[in-house]
């Protein structure tokens, strides 16, 4: 726990130790969970609310920073237990949560029934009238402690930030990137962006991530996986990486094996950044953290370059994506 602000942080133990966390705010004696994971952390998360020194019923909300299942699966179930919450969520989400049926028939189409039970558990719906809409500048009180949302599109569109005036911090979801802790070195965190399939759009987040560093934030908490500081540093990181793996996704992209040359190309991208960084980890423990993101954006780049491909034909606004994306990554 951050103690000077009452910032709990949550492992909820999907796929990992420390990849995939969830927070809980405390003010004044209520509570509010930013993100949630899946429906298999609800026994963490209830025994953080303990640890806090609150019951079931001093939970005001649940907010969801967007509705991929690593970060919003569980809370349907999370919902069951706390009397009092309401949901927040992006408008292009809230559909997703009151029925999350499309989410899931897709996700189980593609991984089948027995995977989705191992990573996900149970996926079930939040009453509409439990729902609120957060519209770009969206406030909300915790105890008197003020909570506002931005839109940040360009990992999803269905995605928005959460700003805690109190830590002078933002709550990123996926926005700002993933920085696993294996991977600090004596200059600090390491970070890559994540362009996870279907909805990535690098200008939407350039221009998100600037949004963010406009309040100067003092820190970043991010869902994979916990705090960051030297925010400026990291943004400045982020930029050059989105502009590299666009550029590797185009010299790529007509390539009979555009899957393979993106992981390789990746993979060779991050292990740069590794090194120069200082990691501590040698190549093999580096590509080992990051072999299930280095897969997804390769993924990613390739929906993003096939969706301009179809725009530039005039057949929609997305294509079909031309790999596999991870359980509840779809277009929300």
């Amino acid at each position: 726990m951050h103690a000077a602000h009452a910032i709990h942080v949550i492992d909820t133990a999907f796929q990992r130790d420390h990849f995939d966390a969830a927070y809980l705010l405390v003010n004044n004696g209520r509570g509010a969970f930013i993100d949630c994971g899946t429906s298999h952390a609800l026994p963490r998360l209830l025994a953080a609310i303990a640890d806090a020194g609150l019951g079931v019923d001093a939970i005001d909300w649940v907010i969801l920073t967007h509705v991929h299942l690593d970060h919003a699966g569980g809370a349907g179930a999370l919902m069951r237990q706390l009397p009092n919450a309401r949901l927040l969520v992006h408008p292009r989400g809230a559909p997703h949560m009151i029925d999350p049926a499309r989410l899931v028939a897709g996700a189980t189409a593609v991984y089948g029934e027995q995977e989705m039970a191992r990573s996900y558990g149970q996926i079930v719906p939040v009453a509409a009238a439990r729902v609120v809409v957060a519209a770009d500048g969206h406030r909300l009180s915790l105890g008197g402690r003020e909570l506002s949302c931005i839109d940040t599109p360009g990992h999803a569109r269905h995605h928005l930030c959460v700003w805690d005036a109190a830590s002078h911090s933002w709550f990123t979801g996926d926005t700002f990137g993933l920085s696993y802790r294996e991977l600090d070195s004596a200059r600090g965190a390491f970070i890559i962006p994540t362009t996870s399939p279907v909805q990535f759009e690098p200008d939407a987040l350039h221009a998100s991530i600037e949004r963010l560093m406009a309040r100067a934030p003092q820190a970043m908490y991010l869902t994979h996986y916990g705090r960051v500081q030297d925010a400026a540093r990291l943004a400045a990181d982020l930029h050059a990486q989105i502009d590299a793996m666009t550029a590797i996704a185009r010299a790529c992209d007509g390539l009979d094996d555009r899957h393979d040359a993106l992981v390789a190309a990746l993979g060779a991208l991050y292990l740069e950044r590794a090194r120069a960084h200082g990691c501590r980890l040698d190549d093999a423990g580096v590509l080992r953290v990051l072999d299930m993101d280095i897969e997804l954006n390769a993924q990613g780049l390739a929906c993003w370059l096939d969706r301009g491909r179809s725009q530039t034909r005039g057949e929609g606004v997305q294509a079909a994506p031309s790999t596999r994306p991870r359980p509840g990554m779809g277009g929300a």
